[in-house]
């Protein structure tokens, strides 16, 4: 398939060629008629690329400057707040430990004495 196109392409810029030196042999009669008014071939426009603006070093602290007067009347002059501290975190003593794993201990007692009486009946 892309060589049918690659094959067409090829045909269609043969003919754009042949067409355009066809134009290009126009264009020399029509000069040598017309010797004052020479017709020069249309060149493809140039593209020429905007220098960048360079902005002075004053001019950059000036606009930090402004924009640090914004921040801190935004955030509300001052020194800047303490953050909040953080509470202890809580510890569990040896013994709640224990008590905790003593009824985890129970309860799965209980459950398993559960199964087995009801595999008995």
């Amino acid at each position: 398939m892309k060589r049918d196109n690659l094959s067409q392409f090829a045909l269609l810029r043969a003919a754009l060629e042949k067409e355009r030196a066809k134009i290009l042999a126009r264009l020399k009669e029509i000069e040598a008629v017309l010797p004052g008014a020479a017709v020069a071939p249309a060149a493809a426009p140039i593209a020429v690329a905007k220098a960048k603006r360079k902005m002075s070093a004053a001019a950059r602290a000036r606009i930090a400057a402004a924009q640090r007067t914004r921040w801190a009347a935004r955030k509300g002059e001052g020194a800047p707040k303490p953050a909040p501290a953080k509470p202890a975190k809580r510890k569990m003593s040896a013994e709640g430990r224990r008590n905790i794993a003593l009824a985890a201990k129970a309860r799965w007692a209980k459950l398993r004495a559960q199964k087995a009486a009801k595999a008995k009946a």
